[in-house]
């Protein structure tokens, strides 16, 4: 053989050897060339490597560039065919949640509160909720973008729109949603977290209902509100009219009303509670242990260790004395009962308490805002206390005061003095008082935390528990109760929800063979192998995302509704899609190609067409109905009522 037919044989060993390499095809790095018209192929007998994947497994004779060319051809095709399902799925969706946006032309459930929350920040005027900003923002930028302006009431659920532009508050919701999902990471949902709240804080600088549930410092930095650029006295005299504010966050003003305690509930005396809201019903006179004549000129101040008492200032019938026994509180029974107590600033031994400065000494005056004052009750020894516990209706629902006989010093037996009103005294400007961004969202988040769990279940209220939300037990009613009325049901669609529900279960028994398979060393191809790995960790990362966010809601005392699952839903439904893709590539261990391919086709066909069939059977849930309930004779519902705990 001459020296151009050798190096030509040695440049091909080189270009199959990058071939090989390229490919990952290990076995043609032993193949030797026998001439130089042979293509760089395995041979007919060769064994096939039991790992190899099924792309693999063709044909022998064929070429390697037939090869590459038809993976390249497979692997350009598949997320071609990815974008073509995207697109189309977006598209429904968009469809699918604008169709019939304007109906019904009145307010729905919570759109008497969202709503009301949008015109709040139309108006810029300051209110309080339990949950971040964000969804309520948008609504409000949705109603502003779109022409309304914030004129409406939102009294009660049924109320007309009338000439009112609500649709664009409705889309009450679809941007919401959009970007919870298109927002995907972790550092940014946190910056976007913390601008989110900069704006809400600077957009809602009036004062408003919301003013009650935060400090005293918080409140000066609302226009309108009683405390903002105000000044007043430094120091607390005798002769004073002032309120109170607990420390508790959501601890409210000491107040008193003229209605009396219930019947069996300690002594039949005038309430005292804690309001969360500003009221003329929180103001109180500071007289001293005994009534004296007053003097001229400037007043005494309160100081440290002083023997005083509290006159309600502004009671209908008569200016009763704050007030304790040895009666058992109404919801705190180790506590003692306050009351209002006396007649015209009259009362007994009862009526008195002694001032402590939290960390003062005897003589230390009484500073407004700064100073943390606890009231000791003279004749039992207990302090003034704010459980934060919510009163029955008799009590407004409002927050139980009590006083407890447990002295500890805790936020919720301290108190401040807000609002300071003497004529006698020099006034100073609580401007410099102004808390900054960080403690701004600081307290916004605890007073977010503690209204959250306080909202507990209302005689009559249409609630939901966590056990009915997977099964679809039971639906919400949005609007409408009567065949009269444009009636919208919360329901999920039953197919999807119970497919979840199996998938759920089939998916932790899919888990525990592949694991033991994988323990015992069950020999099985690359892409099988691959499956399960998907299975495993994608599907382990979803049912985890489930457990996080559907688990903790039996451990809360607070009032939940139907749509607490939906975040767990949505984790639900992606582990659906992961088990019934792998059942359905594992097709391969039952049939031979090209018949498992064609099952896979077909199955996918086949949910896919069960889930829009089930929309059309629902969709009059979704987008209103009229005409006779679905228990009653001739009503078009009744074939898609699959429960009798559904009421629509």
């Amino acid at each position: 053989m001459d020296i151009s037919s050798q190096s030509n044989i040695q440049m091909e060993k080189k270009q199959c050897t990058i071939q090989s390499c390229i490919k990952g095809d290990t076995a043609l790095r032993n193949r030797n060339i026998r001439t130089l018209k042979t293509p760089c192929v395995a041979p007919s007998n060769d064994k096939k490597d039991s790992h190899l994947s099924v792309d693999d497994s063709w044909p022998s004779n064929e070429t390697q560039s037939e090869r590459h060319s038809r993976r390249r051809s497979s692997s350009n095709d598949e997320p071609s065919r990815s974008k073509g399902w995207l697109l189309l799925v977006a598209g429904l969706s968009f469809s699918t949640r604008l169709y019939k946006i304007k109906e019904p032309p009145h307010v729905c459930w919570d759109e008497t509160h969202f709503g009301k929350m949008g015109s709040y920040y139309i108006n810029r005027t300051f209110f309080f909720d339990v949950h971040p900003p964000l969804g309520k923002m948008l609504i409000g930028l949705a109603g502003y973008m779109s022409g309304y302006d914030g004129t409406f009431p939102f009294t009660k659920p049924g109320d007309n729109y009338e000439h009112h532009n609500y649709w664009g508050m409705r889309v009450v919701d679809f941007t919401k949603h959009l970007l919870a999902r298109v927002v995907a990471l972790i550092l940014l949902p946190v910056f976007l977290y913390v601008t989110i709240f900069a704006i809400h804080i600077v957009v809602l600088n009036k004062s408003g209902p919301g003013d009650g549930f935060f400090s005293s410092a918080f409140q000066s930095r609302l226009i309108g509100n009683n405390l903002h650029n105000a000044s007043m006295p430094e120091y607390l005299a005798y002769g004073s009219t002032i309120t109170l504010k607990n420390l508790r966050i959501a601890g409210g003003y000491l107040h008193s009303h003229w209605h009396l305690y219930p019947e069996g509930v300690g002594a039949k005396q005038q309430q005292v509670t804690a309001y969360l809201h500003k009221d003329y019903n929180n103001l109180w006179l500071v007289h001293r242990q005994k009534n004296t004549n007053s003097k001229w000129g400037a007043p005494d101040l309160v100081r440290h260790g002083d023997i005083i008492r509290l006159e309600h200032k502004e009671s209908v019938q008569t200016t009763r004395n704050l007030h304790s026994h040895l009666h058992e509180a109404p919801l705190t029974k180790k506590h003692f009962q306050v009351t209002g107590y006396g007649m015209n600033g009259t009362g007994d031994n009862n009526d008195l308490w002694k001032v402590e400065v939290c960390g003062g000494r005897k003589g230390d005056p009484l500073k407004v805002l700064r100073s943390k004052v606890r009231f000791l009750h003279k004749a039992t020894g207990c302090i003034l206390f704010s459980s934060g516990k919510t009163l029955p209706k008799w009590g407004w629902e409002q927050v139980e005061v009590t006083c407890s006989p447990y002295l500890k010093e805790t936020l919720s037996s301290q108190w401040n003095i807000e609002d300071h009103i003497n004529p006698k005294l020099p006034n100073i400007n609580l401007s410099l008082l102004k808390p900054h961004f960080l403690e701004i969202l600081m307290e916004s988040h605890i007073v977010m935390i503690k209204g959250n769990s306080g909202l507990k279940p209302k005689d009559n209220e249409m609630t939901s528990k966590p056990w009915h939300w997977p099964i679809n037990y039971q639906g919400l009613r949005f609007s409408g109760v009567n065949e009269t009325e444009y009636r919208v049901y919360l329901l999920g669609n039953p197919v999807v929800w119970w497919l979840n529900l199996a998938c759920l279960g089939l998916y932790l028994i899919l888990i525990a063979v592949a694991s033991i398979a994988f323990q015992r060393g069950v020999s099985m191809s690359q892409s099988r192998r691959g499956h399960c790995f998907v299975l495993m960790r994608g599907g382990g990362l979803f049912f985890l995302g489930w457990l996080l966010h559907y688990v903790p809601f039996y451990t809360m005392s607070r009032v939940l509704y139907y749509h607490h699952y939906f975040p767990a839903m949505l984790f639900s439904s992606m582990l659906s899609g992961i088990t019934l893709d792998f059942l359905l590539k594992m097709a391969d261990l039952l049939f031979h190609p090209p018949y498992c391919e064609r099952l896979q086709r077909v199955g996918k066909v086949f949910i896919l067409l069960v889930i829009l069939y089930s929309f059309y059977l629902f969709h009059p849930l979704t987008y209103g109905m009229t005409g006779p309930l679905a228990h009653e004779r001739g009503s078009s519902m009744a074939r898609v009522k699959w429960m009798e705990s559904w009421d629509f």
